[in-house]
Formats: structure tokens, sequence, C-alpha cells
């Protein structure tokens, strides 16, 4: 739930821009790791580096890192649907896929964060609005995979199955989300935000274990550079934002990122990978993104409710 005392204007217009841009070149930072270190293993390695780290830093200044059974469990499924589900699937899928269209097809992820926190927090409905981006971020979706879905080659069906595996991950993200966002009492600690990634760094390790991942590594200075990146800017940085941010502001305000990182990676991609940008992937990105500031634009609503806690934000029409 959001803290019901309200941070400095600029806290958060620093943290959006953290999320904005860092996470917007991870998508670029992925598909330059798993050139040569299996997804797995590269998952594994950012977020137990990062996490270990961050509680070590957390402990050094004398600050809480040890939690209740129970609420390790939390912070156990939200770190491994965020970061195994979301993560994990996308550095799978950038094996096969362009970056910017795998950041383009997890553009939709507001969409998600629009029903679940509906049905998991119950405090508001999908508005009109909200149905009618919901239905325009399928056909922007339909638009970006349209050419996996006519394809007949082997390559293509492979891409089509990683590009329906994105939406699925987008999925564990916004699950993830609503649940840190329904199970938080306050502003989330730098430790408990750190246990989030060595969750997710072990579960991400024990896959690449018996996937043999320790035995088809190559180590390069591009690859090693790209995993540094991730952690740092990806991981310690704009995760940490990113879940401050999800204690702070309404959950479809924080979901915007998912409308700039897309553009950022799609520059990026052109700009860094030379990706193509094809008909296709202009038409879809537009009619995404659209669909998701109909959805995010709408009016930040608050139910009252029975219970002694904060009300939850919603939006409405």
């Amino acid at each position: 739930m959001p803290n019901s005392t309200r941070p400095a204007p600029w806290m958060v217009i620093l943290a959006f821009g953290l999320v904005y841009l860092f996470w917007g070149a991870t998508y670029t930072a992925i598909d330059v790791a798993v050139e040569h270190i299996p997804p797995a293993l590269m998952c594994a390695l950012r977020f137990l580096i990062a996490g270990t780290v961050m509680l070590a830093y957390c402990g050094l200044r004398g600050q809480q890192i040890r939690f209740p059974p129970r609420q390790l469990g939390h912070l156990a499924v939200v770190g491994i649907l965020l970061l195994m589900g979301g993560n994990l699937t996308l550095s799978f899928a950038e094996e096969y896929l362009p970056s910017g269209l795998s950041a383009l097809l997890l553009a939709g992820t507001p969409l998600w964060f629009l029903v679940l926190d509906s049905l998991l927090l119950g405090d508001h409905h999908i508005s009109r609005r909200g149905l009618a981006g919901l239905g325009l971020g399928i056909v922007g979706t339909a638009v970006l995979i349209w050419p996996q879905l006519i394809s007949t080659t082997r390559l293509g069906n492979k891409d089509l199955w990683f590009s329906l595996a994105l939406l699925g991950g987008s999925i564990s993200w916004a699950l993830g989300s609503v649940l840190s966002k329904r199970w938080q009492s306050g502003a989330p600690s730098f430790a408990a935000t750190a246990w989030q990634m060595i969750f997710a760094g072990l579960a991400n390790f024990v896959y690449a274990f018996f996937a043999g991942d320790l035995s088809r590594v190559v180590w390069t200075p591009r690859g090693v550079g790209a995993v540094c990146y991730l952690i740092i800017c990806g991981s310690w940085v704009g995760y940490t934002a990113y879940i401050w941010l999800l204690a702070h502001v309404p959950t479809a305000k924080v979901s915007t990122y998912a409308y700039v990182n897309p553009v950022v990676a799609v520059f990026l991609g052109w700009l860094v990978l030379h990706e193509r940008v094809d008909a296709y992937i202009l038409a879809g990105s537009v009619i995404v993104i659209a669909a998701v500031a109909l959805v995010t634009s709408a009016k930040v609503k608050t139910r009252m409710v029975a219970e002694p806690m904060p009300a939850v934000e919603a939006a409405g029409d």
C-alpha cells in the first residue's frame, strides 16, 4: 500500500527518471549479455551479486536485515514473480527476438496491472476507459507479432512462441507488482528489496544448474560489461527506484514506465545493435503505447473501505 507520508516531488521525479532511462537501456544490455552467457545463469549472477551486496551494505549500516518467516515468504514470492517470471522470460526471448520488439511486447504490462489490481486488491472496477485500453492493447500486440503469425518457417514459429512467452512474463511481472503493493505496509526497506533479488537469484541459479548453463557459458569483456550494467543500473538503481515508487505512487502511474522504456529500447536497439524497425513495429508500437496511455491517464479515484488501512488508489473514467 502507498505510504501515508507523501515524498518530496523531486524524489518522485528522480525515481521515475531512473526507471525510465536505466530500465529502457537494460533491454539492450540483456541482448548483449545473452550472446554468450545463458539466460538463467546471467539472471542468477545479476541478482545474487546485486542482492548480496545490498544486504551487506544494510548490515554494515546497522539496518534491519532479519525478517519474520512470513515476510521472507512474501519477499520470495514477489522477487521470483518479478525477477524470474518476468526477467528470465525476457532474457530467453531476447536470444531470438530483437530487444526493441521485446520491449514493445512488454509495454502492455500496465494493462495486466489494471486487471490484477482490480481482482486482487478489489478497491476499484475496470472502467470503460480501462476496457477500451485493454482492447486496443490486444490489437497492438497482434500487429507486433503478425509477421510471426503468418510465417511458415521454423524460425518464425520459434519467434512466435517466444513472443507469446513474453506475454506470460508480463503477467508474472504485473502479479508480482500487485502482490508487493498488497503486502507492503509502508515504504519498502533497502534490505527487503535485497532479499527479493537474492531469492530470485537463487531460483535462477537452480534452474541454470539443472539446465547445464555452467558448461555452456563463454566469458567475454562485452558480456561481463553488460552484466555489470544490469547489476548497477538495472538492479541497484532501477529496481530499487521501482519498488520505492510502488509504495508512494498509485500503481497506474508507476506503470507508465512501460510506455517510456520501449521508446528508449527501440532507439538503442537501432543505434547500438542495428536492429530493423519495420512498419509492423512502428504501427504496433503506436497502438500499444496509445493503449497504455489511455489506461494510465485515467483519473485516480480513492474508495473508502471499512478496514483500518490506507485506501487503495485506482484508475477510473
